[in-house]
């Protein structure tokens, strides 16, 4: 992890990452960029956010825009018309059951529309600066369990498994580091063995 963290200096950071750099780490932002990032190339997702967030910036004006509306500024999201449909949902909710807030706990932010738990924890870790989760996307599913520090077929499996499998004050930079150097180096396809700093202690395991 240390070296990681000095490899992805430099590096282009995922999207809901900058967008919560951008925003101040306001967790309403976060929440909408991570519904609209899922299966979605993190430049269209930045994008994307940054239309909706001119047009709408709280919950209570983005519940009020029709969902053509906003189907047409995060257009061409990957299923933009099902996220439309959910970011308003998501925002009335968010008006009617908290004010206007977003919740802090993972059992509220799960429960509203369009929102799983990679998102709710990612919310959690960025939002609310919460230290006691760890948000487990195909990047960190993937990376964890080629590294051999986890065998596990599924993202909320990894999760639970790195938990147990890695030190807590790592748990809310797992994401960043592992996101980030899936994007640029441990990519899915033809990763860049060769330029990796764990090379020499990685198994390679599904390569």
């Amino acid at each position: 992890m240390r070296r990681l963290a000095r490899e992805i200096t430099g590096l282009e950071l995922p999207a809901v990452e900058k967008i919560s750099q951008a925003q101040a780490e306001d967790p309403f932002h976060i929440l909408i960029a991570t519904i609209l990032s899922a299966r979605t190339q993190d430049a269209t997702t930045d994008a994307a956010s940054a239309r909706l967030f001119r047009a709408a910036r709280t919950p209570r004006t983005m519940a009020r825009l029709p969902v053509k509306t906003i189907e047409r500024l995060i257009y061409p999201v990957s299923f933009y018309r099902h996220k439309a449909r959910y970011v308003k949902a998501c925002c009335e909710q968010l008006v009617s059951r908290y004010g206007g807030r977003v919740p802090s706990t993972l059992e509220e932010l799960v429960a509203l529309p369009g929102v799983g738990r990679k998102t709710a924890t990612l919310v959690l870790i960025l939002g609310f600066r919460s230290l006691n989760h760890i948000c487990v996307d195909t990047h960190v599913h993937r990376i964890s369990n080629r590294l051999g520090w986890v065998a596990t077929t599924s993202p909320e499996d990894t999760e639970q498994a790195l938990y147990r499998a890695t030190a807590r004050p790592w748990w809310p930079y797992i994401n960043l580091y592992l996101v980030t150097w899936g994007q640029n180096v441990c990519r899915p396809v033809y990763p860049r063995c060769g330029d990796c700093v764990l090379c020499r202690d990685c198994p390679r395991i599904g390569v």
